[in-house]
């Protein structure tokens, strides 16, 4: 049963359980069955979602949104007895079951005895909840591919309230309930998230002049709110509507309104009828196929007489293609994770070298000259060592170059570590780095060599080691972002599953994809994320590639949280590098030609640059350079036949990647 928002005059008594004094007289203005509880339980004999109602009542003046589990009612959860107004006083009527608003109103002054204060939301069993719409401060709509609409409520206190689910639908009749008592404002950012505002005329005035939804100037829109909220708020839903398909676009992207006629058009099939599902509205045009290429095998032409590389961008573009041949990577690694510069000669890398070589062992020295007596007294290097040898024992031991036990490899793989600490003293030693160097040992055989390609690697990734972690919360916020571009409604089915913050992408992004791919396919990956080619955050386009590839697994599954944590943590050694590959420079691709893409979306992939009176990049030069993107990408197929001795290569388009 639904009791929504027209019926005749009645109130209802609820009688409160023992921890009350005393009965007071209580309003029930909205009720709803049928609405499930996502518990997201971790033992299994829990279930993880449970059948309840949905309320919204008002105590003594004070409305308040309140769930109960369907098991609750008449047990734990309050008894509730319907009475006339205007009729027979005291005449309980149970059978009550409006299906229109009532004109409600107090039928005594009986107020409940205040002994203490109670947190704002308050739980009255295991799971049921009571929060007074006073402290409500945003709800997220989402809907995903079963059809089903669910909402999380978030108090002041920024304390998630779990996801309710509407197996029969009714957010519609909610929200148009929720609109008595409060204001919800739509988001700018997430379509989405509504905002909630008290009926004050300061706060809404405040609220809609920020977002500039109204562009008539109209100065009796708070007067008409007030008046009637449903037909001023969800009257006008469409332009609201509009208004967020269009609030992520670029600057100067052209936004038409949705005209009238538009308004009588059949809903959509994923919509409940009469109420207008806000998204961000961009439409992608198909996902471009891409081919990769072979990888670098010659060098030497690359150089000049003087040993300098003639073409950094062209070596760059050719190892983002296609990876370096096995026997090549030692030399191309040390450009590439800046140890040498492009542009230095022969005689001058041989000055570098051995200027680092110094350097190397000077801070080597200083961890090896602390004796035993000064590290008792040296709580920090002692827990570095502590943490570096245990993570060494552990590190890549399927690997013959750190198989075994006293192992040459395991030495320099503690050194160069120990060494790192008095590189970098403010980041020191954190979990997860061991994994980054084992490779460039590997490749490098040398420690010198692969402590100094280490820092270059570092300079890229050392945020996601700070304790804050600041850097990862953005990077999961960016991710999620792609996400809604590529693929909303696997967003919406993550989300409704209480995993759509991606944390259990945290692995991928911290050591990027070392533990998710075999050792050898690392080594390929890493130099094609090294060239920072076609963006700095192709990584977060191959989370995304990986997980547009589970598509199929989650949509329509019966998965939870747990399930699907379970579930990407054994992809681990399962997936295709070249297809994640395919797939993320394809969502590249497909981006970066939506004219209408959002600017935090093109700023995750590097395509958005605030304007200023320097700025020499126009839009046309940008489309140009993803044109050129597109054609080297065709282009690889051909390469692909053409044999290690031809000189054709030179002749392939040369794309600048944006």
């Amino acid at each position: 049963m639904s009791y929504d928002c027209h019926s005749p005059p009645y109130s209802h008594l609820i009688t409160l359980s023992d921890s009350f004094i005393c009965c007071f007289v209580t309003q029930l203005v909205f009720e709803k069955e049928g609405v499930y509880l996502h518990t997201n339980a971790k033992r299994s004999n829990q279930d993880t979602t449970i059948p309840g109602f949905i309320r919204i009542v008002e105590r003594g003046g004070e409305p308040a949104l309140e769930w109960s589990a369907l098991e609750d009612e008449g047990r734990n959860a309050a008894a509730v007895f319907y009475t006339k107004k205007d009729g027979e006083g005291g005449v309980e009527d149970t059978n009550f079951d409006p299906g229109y608003e009532p004109d409600w109103a107090v039928i005594s002054t009986v107020k409940r005895d205040r002994v203490r204060e109670h947190p704002p939301v308050k739980e009255t069993s295991q799971w049921s909840f009571s929060l007074p719409l006073s402290e409500l401060y945003s709800l997220r709509r989402s809907r995903f591919s079963l059809g089903r609409n669910f909402l999380v409520f978030t108090s002041r206190g920024g304390h998630p309230l779990p996801p309710l689910h509407f197996h029969r639908g009714g957010t519609r009749e909610l929200l148009r309930a929720l609109q008595r008592y409060i204001i919800l404002a739509p988001s700018p950012v997430d379509g989405r998230l509504f905002l909630a505002y008290p009926h004050d005329s300061g706060a809404l005035s405040q609220s809609f002049d920020e977002l500039h939804l109204f562009d008539d100037g109209s100065s009796d829109l708070v007067s008409r709110f007030i008046q009637d909220p449903y037909a001023t708020t969800f009257g006008g839903f469409s332009k609201v509507t509009n208004f967020f398909r269009g609030a992520l676009r670029p600057p100067g992207s052209p936004f038409h309104p949705r005209g009238p006629q538009d308004h009588h058009g059949p809903p959509s099939a994923d919509d409940e009828p009469g109420f207008e599902l806000i998204t961000c509205g961009v439409e992608l045009g198909p996902k471009p196929d891409v081919t990769r290429g072979q990888p670098l095998d010659k060098w030497e032409e690359f150089l000049d007489p003087e040993g300098r590389v003639k073409d950094p961008q062209r070596i760059k573009e050719l190892v983002f293609r296609g990876g370096i041949t096995p026997s090549l990577r030692k030399d191309v690694w040390k450009f590439l994770l800046g140890f040498y510069p492009w542009n230095s000669t022969v005689k001058e890398r041989e000055d570098i070298l051995r200027m680092k070589t110094d350097e190397y062992f000077r801070m080597k020295v200083q961890w090896k000259s602390v004796s035993e007596e000064q590290e008792m007294r040296n709580s920090l290097l002692r827990g570095y060592r502590s943490l570096i040898e245990r993570d060494v024992s552990r590190t890549d031991r399927h690997n013959t170059f750190f198989s075994g036990n006293d192992n040459p490899g395991l030495t320099l793989l503690n050194d160069v570590l120990m060494t790192y600490c008095m590189f970098n003293f403010d980041l020191g030693y954190v979990q997860g780095m061991s994994d980054l160097l084992a490779p460039l040992l590997f490749v490098t055989q040398n420690e010198v060599e692969s402590f100094w390609c280490l820092t270059g690697f570092m300079e890229m990734v050392h945020q996601n080691f700070e304790e804050s972690q600041e850097a990862m919360k953005q990077q999961l916020l960016q991710l999620s972002l792609l996400m809604k571009a590529l693929d909303p409604e696997l967003l919406d089915y993550l989300d409704s599953q209480d995993s759509g913050s991606l944390c259990f992408c945290f692995r991928w992004l911290l050591i990027w994809f070392k533990r998710e791919f075999s050792f050898e396919d690392i080594l390929s990956l890493w130099e094609v994320l090294w060239t920072r080619l076609p963006c700095e955050n192709f990584h977060l386009l191959m989370a995304a590639s990986i997980l547009e590839s589970q598509r199929g697994e989650f949509i329509g599954s019966d998965h939870d949280f747990n399930t699907i944590l379970k579930h990407i943590n054994e992809l681990t050694m399962k997936l295709d590098l070249q297809t994640v590959l395919r797939g993320a420079e394809a969502n590249y691709l497909q981006l970066a030609c939506c004219k209408e893409l959002p600017v935090k979306v093109q700023e995750v992939i590097g395509l958005y640059v605030p304007p200023s009176p320097d700025d020499e990049t126009s839009p046309e030069s940008e489309s140009h350079e993803t044109q050129q993107l597109q054609s080297q990408s065709q282009a690889a197929a051909t390469e692909t036949s053409q044999s290690s001795n031809s000189t054709a290569a030179a002749a392939r388009p040369r794309p600048t990647y944006p």
